[in-house]
């Protein structure tokens, strides 16, 4: 026990210790900042208490931020809402699933395809393409709405889960960031492998990608994002409600009753389910998202 204390004791010195080493200024940043960070948690905390209220504290005013008795009814009755129906819950998650998986890797893979040339292979034209791909940031996604529509009904691929991706590959963001990246890797290092006999595809693919590979992960994290919350797919180009998304199925949960008080519980619930895989996928890669905004601006 007196080695215990004692260990205890000198932990407590010198965590004081450090804390001298503290300008005053700098101790009010960090209590600012310890603030700020808990004030920002706030959102994040009442999504997850929100899931697990019961009927009763949903509707209490003002809001309570913590539930006070947690319970999974809204889950259940979540699950509970299509179990008369001929498609469940769990087919609307798996088409969530596929078509979030092959939009991500289909804007991965296309971003990547599209900065290499465009950084090292200097062809004629290729600032201006560059500057066009920046410049379709400036458009919201509506205005290529009917352009969308119509290049999915020549394609053909009304009622596929093709119809989920294809709207989605083109990413500027994920250009710009890829390319950012691989304008730091010097030619020479390409131009020596070239030498030694190494075909484009083996350049780009071990070569290039491992210099990449942060940026891969913010791309990844932007992909998932836009292909896990569209529902642009669900309303436009599917009619067959076995192909629809599971947040389409949330926006449906609400609509034709005659009351705002029905399912608000379910709609808690999804609103967790929606919100999980993008929370736990930034914080998977996280620091390979900062190690991209770190270098994004660096030549």
């Amino acid at each position: 026990m007196n080695v215990a204390g004692s260990l205890r004791k000198f932990d407590s010195w010198r965590m004081r210790k450090r804390l001298r080493r503290f300008s005053f200024m700098e101790k009010v940043s960090i209590i600012i900042l310890i603030l700020m960070s808990i004030f920002l948690m706030l959102p994040l905390i009442y999504i997850f208490n929100h899931a697990f209220k019961p009927y009763e504290e949903l509707f209490i005013y003002p809001p309570n931020i913590f539930v006070r008795h947690p319970t999974i009814q809204s889950f259940l009755e979540l699950a509970s809402i299509t179990k008369g129906t001929a498609v469940p819950i769990t087919r609307y998650l798996f088409n969530s699933v596929i078509a979030t998986t092959l939009g991500v890797i289909a804007i991965v893979i296309a971003s990547a395809m599209c900065a290499y040339p465009i950084s090292k292979h200097k062809f004629p034209g290729h600032k201006f393409i560059f500057a066009t791909i920046l410049l379709t940031l400036l458009f919201v996604p509506e205005t290529v709405s009917i352009p969308r529509y119509l290049i999915i009904s020549q394609l053909g691929i009304f009622n596929t889960y093709w119809a989920h991706v294809l709207p989605l590959v083109a990413v500027p963001t994920g250009v710009f960031l890829m390319k950012q990246f691989i304008d730091q890797l010097p030619d020479e290092l390409l131009d020596s492998a070239r030498m030694d006999g190494a075909k484009e595809f083996t350049l780009f693919l071990r070569i290039v990608i491992p210099v990449v590979l942060p940026a891969i992960m913010t791309v990844s994290i932007i992909a998932f994002n836009s292909t896990w919350l569209s529902t642009e797919a669900s309303e436009n180009f599917i009619q067959d409600e076995e192909l629809r998304t599971f947040q389409f199925y949330v926006q449906t949960l609400t609509s034709g009753l005659a009351n705002s008080v029905s399912r608000q519980g379910a709609v808690a619930a999804a609103a967790l389910i929606l919100f999980l895989p993008n929370f736990i996928m930034f914080l998977a890669f996280q620091s390979k998202v900062i190690a991209t905004m770190a270098h994004s601006g660096i030549k």
